[in-house]
């Protein structure tokens, strides 16, 4: 296993933390209906409160009652305020009593208490405060270092106003597009150039550009710029990149390449605020490391074939490259949209912001305390921290708010959910999940929607009432409001949670086990569409001379071979449908069918072809199969010239050493020698003399 690269934190030691720390809350000025006695029996239902304490329930805890904040601090155990709101305030009041890091908070305003529902809210605030309590492995961090070179992109004199103000505070090189109502400086406190940028590569502190047309501002300027002899693909180094250019991005996903400002040039305000930005970015820079890569289960490609491209496919910043059978994913690239963890067959990648197994950690918890405080047919919301939780917040303030069976859940990005934290939820006593994307992002919601889709494939073929798993692209709040309270409640499909062992892989066909138990219309075997991570293969017998190229082609080790005969097998179970065994077969006899096999047969080897093994006809030795030395010898028989008659060609049927033995006993042994040549003596040169009298030749005539 080996990570994206970087340096790393130190890891929490065992398993994550999740005992109840000491709770305060506030009903905001009574603007909830917080009813103390009801919640603190449901809290300790949900396993959020310790037993025997009870919970106050104050109304202005961050004002006229901040004294009772005060003395929590004055006790050793961790603090659970729920208030974000006043999180500054009382991170401050706490860092004056020396309990840094003592406290956190949750929300339970604008995601429960503010609501039409509020009053039937209680186990929602229960399941928040236990979520709340989860405390998964710290993210590994990478460092970015930026020594505050910057390179200011665009045209004429508003590009060097802008990069006037930065040189400041950065060390500006300015690349104009444009020079027509340039006024050339009178003191030279940056360099100034003419070009274009061609290309561009890196991130935070590692940007390389190529410039063509590159002219350097004449030091002799005087009315007007005049620019030196240009040039072509000049490399320029820099740690930062403030685009005002006003064209196409220079990268993919540009608004996630750390490092990088674009703004409108049109657009005073952003450019003000592009600078207030990028002024900022020097010094080193802490990075998670949002996924892992297991190089040796990458399904990529195999002998120079491509297999599986996903990842490639669906990576919005250009952070994932091929490198031989595998790829290579850039941590200071990498924007931790998840994409490639969610859609990646064999868990290759996986993502580690937080890990799969922490995320699924904290939808347990969140469903077992919500059954638990009493509530029924929960819908899971999957939100990004940023745009979903501005989105709830301005429905809290202005609209109905969340109705009270629906659970929100903040995640770094959405598309990071698979179909493996979907089941996962789903078998955990979810209802229904909805991933809500920002519109922004639509260009890039294909991944997560053909996930959805899988989901949804597999809840169909068993049997359950649907749809169950909804990809909401809104940004308005009212209609996102509106469309989650028009969902239908569907109960649960089970209530079965697990432990998350293992890989993705694995994981998931625990997940769909359960699945299965509960399902109204539990079939063994159910068909998948195209692209699905699971199903089998198919060999056309007739064409297949067990060459066994697709054997050592496959990745996941799904095929094998057998030391003892001709034979191929396929375990269903660990098959990913990269294609790499149908793109190497010589034959192309082979065929793919995305399914799931719910029976232990898939975990089992199944014998997909077989023959029996050609005896060779000298010494009676097994070797190659009859149907792979038929085919040999029906097209070299009498057509090639090494094989031309029968004797030749009975070479075919024998195996490797008798075949030595046959050409060496024909005299065609390449590594026999000739006869050793005869010593010529005086006597041999005499004869030669008189023969040669005698005849009138020559004397070498007569030389052997």
């Amino acid at each position: 296993m080996s990570d994206t690269g970087g340096e790393t934190r130190k890891e929490a030691e065992g398993a994550p933390a999740q005992g109840p720390r000491r709770l305060l809350l506030c009903d905001c000025g009574g603007t909830m209906r917080l009813d103390g006695l009801a919640l603190g029996e449901a809290l300790k239902q949900a396993g959020a409160l310790e037993p025997g304490r009870g919970v106050a329930v104050h109304t202005a805890l961050c004002r006229g009652e901040v004294g009772a904040y005060r003395e929590a601090l004055e006790g050793n155990a961790p603090l659970l305020v729920a208030c974000t709101q006043e999180a500054p305030l009382f991170a401050e009041l706490a860092g004056e009593a020396g309990r840094e890091g003592a406290v956190s908070f949750v929300n339970i305003r604008e995601r429960a208490g503010w609501s039409e529902a509020g009053a039937s809210a209680l186990p929602k605030i229960a399941a928040l405060i236990r979520e709340a309590q989860f405390e998964g492995t710290p993210a590994r961090l990478t460092s970015l270092e930026s020594g505050g070179a910057c390179v200011v992109y665009g045209a004429g004199q508003a590009a060097l106003e802008t990069a006037r103000a930065l040189a400041g505070r950065l060390s500006v090189t300015l690349v104009l597009t444009g020079s027509d109502d340039l006024v050339p400086p009178a003191e030279a406190n940056m360099v100034i150039v003419r070009g274009r940028i061609a290309r561009a590569e890196g991130a935070l502190g590692t940007f390389t550009l190529t410039i063509d047309g590159y002219a350097p501002l004449s030091p002799s300027s005087r009315g007007e710029a005049v620019f030196e002899a240009p040039r072509d693909g000049v490399s320029l180094e820099t740690d930062l990149v403030f685009d005002m250019s006003g064209g196409t991005p220079l990268f993919t996903g540009a608004d996630r390449r750390d490092g990088y400002v674009r703004v409108d040039p049109n657009h005073p305000a952003a450019v003000a605020r592009g600078m207030f930005d990028i002024a900022d970015m020097v010094g080193t820079f802490e990075k998670p490391l949002y996924v892992r890569l297991d190089e040796g289960i990458c399904a990529h490609a195999r002998s120079g074939l491509t297999g599986c491209s996903k990842c490639l496919d669906a990576c919005p910043t250009g952070a994932i490259a091929p490198d031989g059978d595998h790829v290579r994913i850039d941590p200071a690239i990498c924007g931790g949209c998840g994409m490639c963890s969610a859609l990646c067959p064999t868990g290759a990648v996986s993502y580690a912001y937080p890990d799969r197994r922490d995320l699924i950690g904290r939808i347990r918890v969140l469903l077992e305390a919500y059954a638990a405080a009493g509530g029924e047919r929960p819908i899971l919301l999957f939100h990004d921290e940023g745009f979903g939780a501005e989105r709830i917040a301005a429905m809290a303030r202005f609209g109905r708010g969340l109705p009270a069976h629906v659970l929100p859940l903040a995640v770094h990005s959405v598309s990071e959910i698979g179909h493996d934290i979907m089941v996962s939820s789903l078998v955990t006593g979810a209802g229904q999940l909805v991933l809500l994307a920002s519109p922004e992002r639509a260009e890039e919601l294909a991944p997560l929607e053909s996930e959805a889709a899988l989901t949804e494939a597999i809840l169909a073929a068993l049997g359950y009432a649907g749809p169950r798993v909804h990809v909401l692209c809104e940004g308005d709040p009212g209609a996102i409001e509106e469309r989650l309270f028009g969902l239908e409640a569907l109960a649960p499909v089970a209530q079965a949670p697990f432990a998350p062992v293992g890989g993705k892989r694995e994981i998931a066909r625990m997940a769909l086990a359960k699945l299965h138990e509960a399902a109204p219309a539990p079939a063994d075997v159910i068909a998948l569409p195209q692209g699905a991570p699971y199903g089998r293969i198919h060999i056309r017998k007739e064409g297949c001379t067990l060459c066994l190229s697709c054997v050592g082609a496959c990745p996941a080790g799904a095929l094998s071979d057998n030391s003892e005969r001709p034979q191929v097998a396929l375990t269903e179970g660990a098959c990913v449908q990269c294609g790499l065994c149908a793109a190497t077969c010589p034959e192309k006899v082979i065929r793919l069918e995305p399914r799931y096999d719910f029976t232990s047969a898939a975990l089992t080897p199944e014998v997909l072809h077989e023959e029996e093994p050609f005896e060779c006809i000298r010494c009676g030795k097994p070797f190659g199969t009859k149907a792979m030395v038929a085919r040999v010898f029906g097209q070299l028989e009498g057509k090639h010239p090494m094989f031309r008659d029968s004797a030749q060609a009975a070479l075919i049927r024998m195996c490797d050493d008798c075949r030595i033995i046959a050409m060496a006993e024909e005299g065609g042994d390449p590594m026999a020698m000739g006869e050793r040549p005869r010593p010529r003596t005086t006597d041999d040169y005499v004869k030669a003399e008189r023969e040669a009298a005698k005849t009138g030749r020559k004397p070498e005539d007569f030389l052997g």
